[in-house]
């Protein structure tokens, strides 16, 4: 299949329509159109100021969205992916009322009554069935939510847009909210070749039944769009017909797909209108702007993202993925574009993209794209700092404008590399998540000054640590003078910070006379090697170090001496730190475990269920075990005592295909050669039905 030649930029203003409409409707979610005419009037543009909230928050459709789409990456780039194995994909990624889902209870919740029966081993699709949950419960909106990654996947492939689509929707609903999801996703990835709508909805219709309530209701909707000019006219008659009092359950899917249809009908080629319309209408707002962001995102490109107000700005490109593999939580949508494009290169059968800048992170390859960089708070009055995207060298460069800097006064540009501190502001949702970025590994930076720079300026890499209070404290590298005309690549291998994580990174510049003015472009900025680094209680009163682990057990609590200390009610619990980035290294710690089955340290995690552990168990055994969805293999053991209450002194190491381990003297290993083998992934501590403890854990090379 012939992919489109622009595939890449399609699939990145699908990812930002998403997040833009995502991030529009979120604060008014679940209101009706009265309350929204009265309270804010017409949905122009945000408003989360008005509403005191933060603009890029945690949300099931983006989380999900992006986290049910690397079932592909899992089992394997194929078009005949299954109910079931995107169902294994959950249970790997989605941490028990902390992550992705609304955790609105067993029977209110259609996603959290899904993920318990997948839990008690009812498989997909059966885990979504209407024979197993009931119509109610399976024909609410959340399968069309999380619909977006499968189409663009799946670009100018209908069919096969809505049959990833179809399946991934099994997982937790059946009947009419499948319909809508294929439907959807159908549209989206004919969108890749074709603006116009009614064709994008011919098409659409094409991959569900024709007497279905889906057809019907989009058949009631284009006549009412051809008899009403005015879309206020077109609502009311879909709240009279297809409103919330025709149907039980708290959020129907037919209702809101009705505001969907309505929306690109009224406004196919202006996004601001779409997503007006969308938005002021109300109902699950977060949820239909964000699939109706993705469509006019993919359908009409950046350029249409472009026109009208500044969308892209406020958000510079972050976004959040709540899931266990805490690695993947802080990204932005250049990352998720290029992860996407190559999964669906691949499905196509076409070579993945070159990695852009010999692998950097931060590249700024995508028109306009700026990877979460932003101006830090603080310059001076007369002082001016802007972050723009340029065309450089034949490719792109964050740009960084600056007026009226001094000796002495510093500006920064930073991006997000851990959770931010709004996470405390932000409702519904937790973000389970680790940093990128770590105590010996050495972050670089290419930067140039343009030889129109008036004047040298001093630049460095800024860290920007959490600290007492969980504030934020600047730490700043050495910098250097760079005169116009003049480059240089910025280096700084990281040190540790009092088992504090690092939030941020970024430049810091200064002028070296009064009222400097110009610009400093970043080519890239990047990160590389093996963490060093131990992991502990920091010194002071605060909270981050410990939400930098996605806490995957029953009680991860901070009440007592040593720094962890976890207990887990029911099965196996783990709580995991670090990256996909990590793949050769050394852990060790002094553990004690209090009650369990079993208890140990995990190396190579990728998740809830995938992951290698070195663990002592109540039988006497110290083993090697891979992990992986509901298989847990034994690699290698050995006779070990285990004594409840008793320190044990664990080092175990990960080195290509091979596992070892020592345990008070007591030393193991096992090679993994099976093509099912871990080859990266963070580190953990694992305990079974029972209590652990640690004070300190150590990752070196």
């Amino acid at each position: 299949m012939q992919v489109p030649n622009d595939y890449l930029e399609r699939v990145y203003a699908g990812v930002l329509g998403k997040l833009i409409g995502v991030y529009l409707g979120r604060p008014f979610e679940g209101w009706s159109y009265r309350r929204i005419m009265d309270e804010l009037g017409p949905i122009e543009y945000y408003v989360h100021e008005q509403l005191n909230q933060p603009l890029v928050v945690t949300d099931d459709d983006v989380a999900g969205t992006f986290t049910f789409i690397r079932a592909l990456e899992d089992y394997g780039i194929k078009p005949d992916l299954s109910a079931e194995e995107i169902g294994k994909a959950w249970l790997n990624y989605i941490v028990e009322q902390r992550s992705i889902l609304w955790w609105g209870g067993n029977g209110n919740s259609t996603e959290h009554t899904a993920w318990l029966n997948l839990k008690r081993g009812i498989a997909a699709p059966a885990s979504g069935s209407i024979e197993t949950n009931g119509r109610t419960l399976a024909e609410q909106i959340g399968a069309q939510i999380f619909i977006d990654g499968w189409a663009m996947v799946a670009p100018r492939q209908p069919e096969l847009a809505a049959r990833l689509a179809g399946q991934a929707g099994k997982v937790s609903h059946d009947g009419e909210a499948v319909h809508a999801a294929m439907l959807w996703a159908a549209m989206e990835a004919e969108a890749f070749g074709s603006s116009d709508i009614d064709h994008l909805l011919d098409t659409g219709l094409e991959q569900i039944p024709g007497n279905s309530l889906i057809a019907s209701l989009i058949a009631d909707i284009r006549g009412w769009h051809k008899a009403h000019p005015d879309w206020r006219d077109t609502r009311k008659r879909i709240e009279e017909k297809y409103g919330y009092d025709r149907y039980p359950g708290n959020c129907h899917v037919a209702p809101n797909h009705a505001l969907m249809v309505m929306s690109v009908l009224y406004a196919p080629h202006d996004f601001q209108r779409a997503q007006m319309i969308v938005n002021t209408s109300g109902w699950d707002t977060d949820c239909n702007a964000g699939n109706v962001g993705c469509l006019l995102g993919i359908m009409n490109g950046l350029a249409g993202l472009d026109e009208g107000p500044d969308w892209r700005g406020p958000i510079a490109d972050r976004l959040l993925i709540s899931s266990a593999d805490g690695g993947n939580s802080i990204n932005d949508a250049v990352r998720t574009a290029y992860f996407l494009t190559n999964i669906g290169l691949r499905l196509a059968g076409s070579r993945r993209l070159d990695a852009p800048k010999d692998g950097a992170q931060f590249h700024f390859s995508l028109p306009g794209s700026s990877q979460g960089f932003r101006p830090q708070n603080g310059i001076g009055q007369g002082e001016a700092v802007s972050v723009g995207n340029v065309e450089f060298e034949g490719s792109r460069a964050l740009a960084i404008a600056f007026e009226g800097l001094g000796p002495g006064h510093v500006a920064a540009v930073t991006s997000p590399t851990f959770s931010p501190r709004e996470v405390l502001d932000m409702r519904t949702y937790d973000l389970m998540a680790t940093p990128l970025v770590y105590p010996g590994q050495t972050v670089r930076a290419r930067v140039v000054a343009p030889a129109g720079n008036r004047c040298p300026i001093e630049v460095g890499l800024r860290l920007r640590v959490y600290a007492d209070g969980d504030l934020l404290r600047d730490v700043d590298g050495t910098a250097i003078t760079l005169r116009p005309g003049s480059e240089a690549v910025l280096a700084w291998r990281l040190p540790e910070f009092g088992g504090q994580p690092i939030a941020e990174v970024g430049v810091a510049l200064a002028g070296t006379e009064d009222g400097a003015g110009g610009a400093l472009m970043v080519d890239w900025l990047r990160w590389d090697g093996a963490p060093s680094l131990t992991l502990r209680r920091p010194a002071g009163d605060c909270d981050f170090w410990r939400m930098a682990w996605v806490n995957g057990v029953s009680t991860f609590s901070k009440r007592f001496p040593p720094s962890f200390r976890i207990s887990q009610d029911r099965g196996e619990g783990l709580i995991s730190h670090g990256t996909r980035q990590w793949t050769d290294y050394e852990v060790k710690s002094d553990i004690v475990v209090h009650l369990g089955n079993h208890g140990g340290i995990a190396l190579r995690v990728q998740g809830q269920r995938r992951y290698y552990g070195v663990r002592a168990t109540r039988g006497g055994m110290l083993q090697i075990v891979r992990v992986r969805d509901d298989e847990t293999k034994v690699l290698a053991e050995t006779g070990l005592k285990l004594e409840f209450e008793k320190r044990l002194s664990f080092s175990a190491r990960a080195q290509g295909n091979a596992i070892s381990a020592t345990v008070d003297g007591v030393s193991l290993s096992a090679e993994d050669d099976d093509a099912e083998a871990l080859t990266n992934g963070g580190i953990g501590l694992i305990i079974h039905e029972g209590a652990l403890s640690t004070d300190a854990v150590t990752v070196s090379v």
